[in-house]
């Protein structure tokens, strides 16, 4: 899987003694080859030279003259984020150990493209082994934000600025835009579920949309209709639940040390329920809603894609007042059909015996 992903840098990177993933200066010359640094036709002279000397030396220490004299604020201001989340992530020695800082800090200073670059480049990681695409689409899911739609009983999650752009050119690019712009009619552009018959091709994918032009069916049971009536309910073998489970307890195990199972779960029918965690802002309301035994409207219950029952494989990780018990967890659509998956709450509010 070393091609795989390979936008978000992940090849560039080396482990540490604890596993943990370290930049190198091929890792920071692929962030000023970004559109947001890479220059352009009106790029000053100022601009060009400061471009160049990162690429030569990409940790470099960069005055402030250097940077006042690029003309282009919008360019100076993108150099100085850029310099300061360099700085950040060195001095933190690995990608990791930033990442769980900023997360534990409460106070994270950078844009939602840095930190999902970051998570993607350690899922990576954590996945370098996995073979599964199942495993490796459900990984999308901690850092694309997601549209889930449910057609005929199926739960399908695509990838949400996938399908607007797919919507908006018809596949075709910018000439699609044009021509939707134009009133001509353009052919719906056909979005395909992941399946074993094009595993492959997903793994082919290498850059622009169609690495993330594939739906991931969510849907944990399906319901067969029988002679006379009857119905028969099966456990979807490639449910993409049971993959993102996977990958969640790969994130744990990587971040945290702990050995934890996960599994999906259609209900919590446990009195003795004491310890849950959101996977997502709107799964986290619904979780202490139905903890503290309100009763759920059918708008908000339809929101609720799924729950998980995680369990630790050493009880004595666990705080002493909840060793053995189960922590339920939750994944919820917002209510416009988005699901933005926060990774770090998994990391930040389990009950563990001592902190990591």
């Amino acid at each position: 899987m070393h091609n795989f992903w390979t936008a978000c840098g992940h090849q560039h990177l080396t482990c540490n003694e604890r596993g943990w993933l370290s930049p190198t200066p091929d890792y920071w010359r692929l962030w000023l080859q970004r559109p947001e640094l890479a220059l352009v036709p009106e790029s000053c002279k100022a601009e060009k030279r400061l471009h160049q000397t990162l690429l030569d030396a990409p940790l470099l220490q960069v005055g402030p003259g250097d940077l006042k004299a690029v003309k282009d604020a919008d360019a100076r201001a993108n150099y100085a984020l850029f310099l300061s989340f360099r700085d950040d992530v060195q001095t933190a020695g690995s990608l990791e150990s930033a990442y769980i800082g900023w997360m534990r800090s409460g106070h994270n200073p950078w844009p939602p493209l840095f930190i999902d670059l970051v998570v993607q480049a350690i899922v990576c990681h954590v996945l370098r082994d996995e073979q599964d695409a199942w495993v490796w689409r459900a990984a999308e899911l901690l850092f694309r934000r997601q549209r889930i739609t449910v057609e005929g009983g199926r739960v399908l999650s695509g990838d949400s600025d996938t399908l607007d752009s797919l919507q908006a050119t018809g596949g075709l690019g910018e000439m699609g835009r044009l021509l939707i712009e134009g009133g001509a009619p353009l052919k719906a552009v056909d979005v395909k579920v992941l399946h074993k018959d094009n595993a492959e091709r997903y793994f082919a994918q290498r850059e622009g949309l169609g690495r993330f032009a594939f739906l991931l069916d969510m849907t944990h049971e399906i319901q067969n209709e029988l002679p006379h009536g009857l119905i028969l309910n099966m456990v979807n073998a490639r449910s993409g639940l049971k993959a993102l489970s996977v990958v969640l307890a790969r994130w744990v195990q990587h971040f945290l040390g702990v050995s934890v199972q996960i599994e999906p779960v259609q209900k919590v029918d446990d009195p003795a329920w004491r310890w849950h965690v959101g996977l997502d802002v709107t799964a986290t309301a619904l979780l202490n809603d139905l903890y503290q035994g309100h009763e759920l409207d059918t708008q908000r219950q339809q929101q609720l894609i799924s729950l998980f029952k995680l369990r630790f494989e050493n009880p004595q990780d666990m705080r002493a007042d909840v060793q053995g018990k189960p922590v339920y967890l939750g994944l919820a659509m917002n209510a416009q059909g988005l699901l933005k998956l926060k990774p770090q709450n998994l990391l930040l509010n389990l009950p563990l015996a001592r902190e990591v």
